[in-house]
């Protein structure tokens, strides 16, 4: 009786060793972000053969109708992939919010502050830290200070 108490508890402890394994290497287990083999410039060929050699983050279908539109918006002389829309639409992303919340927002989209992640990896995460300035003063001292820069927001009272 013994001796099947003892096999029972090794086959017990030796799944449990591989369920722990495979859990730990689940959870460090990373999405190399990498190229996108993509460019900017929105050259159709480069994209569809990108698209067909695996060099993308989407399957296949996704990547080749996205380059379809690529190239139909290049056409029309409406693909922009830099400058004034790109500006225009990080200050569009605030709009809705208000007071300290704004603020926040229009720091991360400047560039204050942190971000971490990945489109690749799911998507990118801006923070940033803000201190609110009390009713009627004039000046605040943050001690210690956690961030570079701190976003300084007035009181909305």
């Amino acid at each position: 009786m013994k001796a099947i108490d003892a096999t029972r508890s090794r086959k017990s402890l030796a799944s449990f060793g591989v369920a722990a394994l495979l859990a730990v290497t689940a959870a460090t287990a990373q999405v190399t972000a990498g190229p996108t083999a993509i460019d900017a410039t929105g050259h159709y060929e480069k994209e569809v053969q990108a698209c067909m050699s695996g060099q993308t983050q989407q399957d296949r279908e996704t990547c080749l109708r996205e380059a379809r539109n690529a190239q139909a918006e290049k056409k029309r002389g409406a693909l922009d992939n830099a400058g004034a829309r790109f500006d225009a639409n990080k200050v569009a992303r605030c709009e809705p919010l208000a007071g300290e919340d704004k603020a926040a927002c229009q720091a991360r989209m400047m560039g204050y502050g942190n971000a971490t992640g990945s489109v690749a990896g799911g998507g990118v995460l801006r923070e940033v830290e803000t201190v609110v300035l009390p009713p009627g003063a004039s000046s605040v001292t943050i001690e210690p200070k956690t961030d570079e820069p701190v976003v300084l927001v007035p009181s909305a009272k």
